[in-house]
């Protein structure tokens, strides 16, 4: 079976060039606010790293001054308060610049953060029939992870193994030149070779990896639908599946093993090799009276930092590589058009447009974006007065749900218009346009949070006493009060499981307290049972009165006393008419309907 993953760190890392790099830069926009955080930690970055480097000359001064054979006039005390002065100035530096970087990647972050869900949460609903939500998810975490990597630890680790590297080499070419090109012609060479066999290695631990994810899907996947597996007899397939899968595991594992062996082997010829030939060749040196002692002892230390040093820029370097990519992948969401503009600091959102709910729709010819081959209204033309409530029927796939779509500016139509108080509805702003209509939905997804909250999502500002009548008009209070705690009680996995008709309820109070001019109610009983549904069906009734009202219909029942009937089909309305006008059309549509809906029932 094929699988899609959201792993980002599976996808390829760009190609560094001058284009890539500064439209990487681009996301330090949100770092400006903190610049003079993020310029003084670069400084203390270099001092400290500095400071760093003067160690290892110190060991050697130290080992010097105890054979008596160094330059300067210092005692082995002398030496020892000196090392003790700098390691307070290199913890405090370190401190300083630690918490610098912290205040750039925490709060630049954060910002980014911000922006890209505000973002997210403005753009149309195209992009998110485009996108999978598990890789917007990735977007908001992985990718902006990385950037916080990147920010609080590799870009300074990075350049700190610059500095070291620099200094130590002008260091070493200074005090022990000779030493120096022979470290410089053996040692990187067998790090860059080590660093590119850890590549190697890591590529097969996390094929390997991908292989036992892809086995515990098979498990996940066989465990989750057991019913079907065993209603299908399909036990053996399933093992079989699992099989081949683990055979390919161990596979890879041997592969992974078998590198991994020859690394060790690796590592232990070559890299401790090289390094302690460069040893032999300073005990001769020493031996011969060319360098003394503590320079042999700073040199071995200088050459372990710089080895370091080059094996961390690779790691820092591929690191720096993926937060450029993530950069990319973050910024393709920010540089969307999104259908409305949050407000600046301070500023309020746009008020509700003041709508009295007539709806007009003349000639409407929509395609989907991601369907544009298919036809789904076509001409498709009616009037609801205000105050008026008419109903949608047709058959499953006739464009019912896309018309309310089309009125919440969820999508745009190819030709024709739509037209709400006789002005089109594209002259309202998006915000204040939907803030005057509600929908109740077939399928009700609450928040996770309480019952308070999902029905307050209305009206956020609203008082106690407008959500508890808003409650009774819903019909929702008499089991939301039985609750110990009330409307505190908290919806969801840890919280009580409501029932569909109770869920139903709690969005048609969330739809009273919002007021809206205009409703949409799409299937709004279609799932519940005869009991549910009565009460529902009552708050329904009183959430439409006084307000334009557009019913997706599936229980013709439910819309026998709406002012017009529209009859859908194919994108286009057939029949329209009262319950009773319609009825009477022996060989009509919506008399096909009701008559196979009645032998069904």
């Amino acid at each position: 079976m094929a699988r899609r993953r959201t792993d980002t760190s599976s996808e390829p890392l760009p190609t560094l060039n001058r284009e890539t790099l500064s439209k990487a830069l681009e996301i330090f926009r949100y770092i400006r606010p903190y610049r003079w955080s993020l310029i003084f930690g670069l400084i203390l970055l270099f001092l400290s790293s500095l400071v760093f480097m003067v160690f290892p000359y110190l060991s050697g001064v130290m080992v010097d001054v105890a054979q008596g054979n160094s330059d300067w006039e210092f005692s082995l005390r002398d030496v020892g308060l000196v090392l003790i002065l700098i390691l307070i100035l290199q913890g405090s530096i370190s401190y300083a610049r630690v918490m610098l970087f912290a205040r750039v990647s925490e709060f630049g972050i954060a910002d980014v953060r911000r922006a890209l869900y505000q973002k997210m949460v403005s753009l149309p609903m195209v992009f998110f029939e485009q996108s999978r939500v598990g890789e917007l998810v990735s977007r908001l975490t992985a990718d902006v992870e990385k950037l916080y990597s990147a920010f609080s630890i590799t870009l300074a680790e990075f350049l700190r193994q610059i500095i070291i590297l620099i200094s130590g080499i002008v260091f070493l070419a200074l005090t022990t030149p000779r030493l120096a090109l022979i470290m410089l012609g053996t040692f990187p060479v067998v790090v860059v070779a080590a660093m590119l066999f850890g590549r190697f290695i890591r590529r097969l631990s996390k094929k390997r990896q991908e292989e036992l994810a892809d086995s515990n899907i098979i498990v996940s996947e066989t465990m989750s639908t057991i019913h079907t597996v065993k209603a299908f007899t399909n036990e053996l397939f399933e093992a079989v599946r699992y099989g081949k899968n683990i055979s390919r595991v161990v596979k890879v594992s041997m592969a992974y093993a078998r590198g991994r062996a020859i690394f060790s082997v690796f590592i232990i010829t070559l890299l401790f090799g090289a390094l302690f030939f460069i040893i032999w060749e300073g005990a001769n040196m020493l031996q011969r009276g060319d360098i003394s002692a503590g320079d042999l002892i700073a040199f071995v230390s200088y050459t372990a930092i710089i080895g370091g040093a080059i094996a961390g820029l690779g790691n820092f370097y591929t690191e720096l590589l993926g937060a450029i990519g993530a950069t990319e992948r973050v910024r393709d969401i920010l540089n969307q058009e999104g259908e409305i503009e949050f407000p600046a600091e301070h500023e309020a959102m746009p008020e509700a447009a003041n709508i009295i709910g007539q709806i007009e729709y003349d000639q409407i010819h929509f395609r989907y974006p991601t369907r544009e081959d298919v036809p789904v209204l076509q001409g498709l033309s009616f009037k609801v007065e205000a105050g008026q409530k008419v109903a949608l029927v047709g058959s499953s796939g006739a464009g019912k749900s896309t018309i309310v779509q089309l009125l919440l500016r969820f999508y745009n139509f190819q030709e024709g218009q739509i037209l709400v108080d006789g002005k089109p509805i594209s002259s309202y702003n998006i915000s204040a346009l939907r803030r005057n209509i509600a929908i109740v939905p077939q399928e009700v997804l609450l928040f996770g949070g309480t019952i308070r909250e999902n029905i307050l999502y209305g009206r956020p500002e609203s008082t106690e006493a407008d959500i508890i009548e808003a409650s009774k008009k819903a019909n929702a209070w008499e089991f939301i009060r039985k609750f110990p705690e009330g409307l505190d009680t908290v919806v969801g996995e840890r919280g009580v499981k409501l029932s569909g008709g109770q869920r139903q309820r709690i969005a048609i109070a969330r739809a009273i307290l919002k007021d809206p001019a205009i409703l949409l109610l799409d299937e709004a009983t279609s799932s519940l049972d005869a009991e549910s549904e009565k009460v529902v069906q009552d708050a329904l009734n009183t959430l439409m009165q006084g307000r334009t009202s557009i019913i997706i219909a599936h229980r013709l029942a439910t819309i026998r006393e709406v002012d017009c009937i529209y009859v859908i089909d194919r994108g286009k309305i057939v029949e329209q008419g009262t319950h009773e006008e319609l009825s009477m059309v022996e060989d009509g549509a919506y008399n096909n309907f009701a008559k196979l809906q009645f032998e069904i029932s």
